[in-house]
């Protein structure tokens, strides 16, 4: 089915076949996708795994007629039902009828300024013979009910914003089922939800694919979700598929420089070692100090840097989003050098947190407000922010030296601030020869890694992290988080890092901040939070952690 020679099982009826595809930058240098060529049968599911840069989203793109900006498509073809996505009147006929997309950000999905049901009836219209009111209306009450979600009429007059993070998911899926597409192309859509959401959305997924013969490309970094929907998955390294196998018969991982596979951890038992290294050639070096987020560690724990005193402290934070209250009475106290988790499930309030702790968000209500001991003075802003989306975060116009030189030249003469680039490019573990590269030439641990050197380039004593490893493959996100503390020890920066992974959490934190429904539910060490939880919600966000290796007790009240 997959590979260099297109393979296909017998009797397999192909509804997408990629031949000989190579994408690049339109300006020349190395290819995002080199020569790849596979087959997507009816009614079956092809997995795609691989490193974060490796070309996944490229390839996943490219059944849709879709290529990044600053990309182009050097040789190869596409077809999809025999058409050609890249051509205009084809693409026409394929998209949302034949083929539709449903990737990690509903928000891409979703148009803020219009009704659900009215955005699903559109969808509806242009898609299926349907053009009466009350046909139009029965086909949307019955999308939403498919994706489990309410079908009265004031659920369909709800804005998007007015809806959770695992509510806008699944109206962004019950949009791309409408029209009954023969081809589903899903990309990391449960990376951004809490456990909870993300294993539900997980089995609603699975019976999406489970009956009749809807085909579908499925992206994801959760090995154990691809092995239980997918017929037969394929590696993707460096832009080309490096191997294929069936769940029952894996796909062999590449060996990362810590002796696990890549794309894993260390493993239960396994001492954490030297951290994870970009795909090869990619121009990143060892983490110093980095470690794994797969093993927990347990019993008490000093921060790093923790002694210099003085805290974050935040007391009675109240925020809204025009008139819906978001947080409600928030507080908690973050020591300086320590790194403080915050988790909870989607939509109650950690990222409007995240933006008061930054200054980014106006509070109504309560104090953010940042102490240290000794501190020297000439520090930039005292609290940062590093976004979850990198690529977002940075302009795709402007190369990496470009992004940097901007906060530097404020403090710095052009010759120094060119040192203080490469300084900070060492820091985060990159070489120098990435200054003149543009974020669409980079992967995506190299972007968050460049978004975090330019956050460093303002001397921030706080870093706010929001979810910055949600979107990458589990060994760069290793590497990440273990640089993270690699910066704890070195600048002894403060880390408050807002997640969903309970593992990253649980190896990374000295404390856990439990956020429901813009409240603090239960707030303590770590180590009693995440094995002894005393709030429900946090008891149900383990129990739905594939992976984590917590003693969670069943009839803790």
């Amino acid at each position: 089915m997959t590979g260099n020679a297109t393979a296909r099982p017998v009797g397999a009826d192909p509804l997408a076949e990629i031949s000989g595809l190579s994408l690049g930058p339109v300006q020349g240098g190395p290819p995002v996708l080199h020569d790849v060529r596979l087959t997507v049968p009816r009614g079956q599911v092809l997995g795609v795994v691989g490193r974060s840069g490796s070309g996944k989203s490229s390839l996943a793109y490219s059944l849709l007629g879709h290529v990044r900006p600053g990309l182009e498509v050097r040789s190869g073809t596409v077809r999809v039902a025999g058409l050609d996505p890249f051509d205009r009147a084809d693409a026409r006929r394929l998209r949302g009828r034949v083929v539709s997309f449903l990737g990690q950000d509903p928000a891409s999905a979703l148009n803020p300024a219009l009704r659900i049901g009215t955005q699903i009836g559109e969808a509806v219209r242009l898609r299926s013979p349907a053009r009466r009111a009350h046909e139009v209306r029965a086909q949307v009450e019955e999308l939403l009910l498919s994706v489990r979600l309410p079908a009265d009429r004031a659920f369909r007059r709800r804005l998007p914003s007015q809806v959770s993070g695992g509510q806008a998911q699944r109206v962004a899926l019950a949009l791309a089922l409408a029209g009954t597409p023969a081809l589903l192309v899903l990309d990391e859509p449960t990376s951004g939800l809490d456990t909870v959401l993300a294993d539900r959305m997980r089995g609603l997924l699975a019976e999406v694919l489970s009956g009749g013969d809807r085909a579908a490309l499925l992206v994801s970094h959760d090995p154990a979700w691809i092995a239980s929907v997918a017929h037969e998955v394929v590696r993707l390294e460096g832009g080309r598929i490096t191997g294929a196998g069936t769940p029952d018969a894996p796909v062999p991982a590449p060996r990362s420089s810590a002796g696990f596979p890549a794309g894993g951890g260390p493993g239960p038992g396994r001492a954490p070692g030297a951290g994870s290294r970009e795909a090869p050639g990619a121009g990143s070096r060892e983490a110093p100090g980095a470690g794994s987020s797969e093993a927990p560690r347990t019993g008490s724990r000093e921060a790093p840097g923790a002694g210099s005193g003085g805290a974050l402290s935040v007391r009675g934070l109240h925020a809204a989003h025009g008139r819906v209250s978001v947080l409600h009475g928030v507080s908690l106290t973050v020591p300086a050098g320590s790194c403080t988790a915050v988790v909870g499930p989607s939509g109650s309030g950690k990222t409007t947190l995240a933006r008061c702790l930054a200054g980014l968000h106006r509070p109504a209500r309560g104090t953010v407000e940042w102490r240290e001991d000794g501190a020297e003075g000439g520090h930039g802003a005292p609290v940062q922010l590093v976004a979850q989306d990198a690529r977002g975060a940075l302009n795709p116009r402007e190369s990496v030296r470009a992004a940097l030189m901007r906060p530097l030249g404020r403090r710095h003469s052009a010759a120094d601030a060119a040192r203080e680039a490469a300084r900070l490019l060492d820091l985060v573990s990159l070489d120098a020869d990435l200054l003149a590269r543009r974020p669409g030439e980079l992967s995506g641990g190299q972007r968050q890694r460049v978004a975090l050197a330019r956050t460093l380039a303002a001397q921030p004593r706080v870093l706010v992290c929001d979810e910055i490893t949600s979107a990458l493959d589990r060994e760069t996100a290793s590497g990440i988080l273990a640089l993270l503390g690699s910066l704890r020890r070195t600048l002894g920066v403060t880390v408050v890092m807002v997640t969903h992974d309970l593992t990253a959490a649980a190896h990374h934190a000295e404390r856990a901040v439990v956020l429901d429904a813009g409240r603090v539910a239960e707030a303590g060490p770590v180590d009693r939070v995440l094995t002894a939880p005393e709030h429900p919600v946090t008891r149900a966000l383990l129990t739905h952690a594939d992976g984590v290796v917590l003693a969670v007790p069943d009839q803790r009240r």
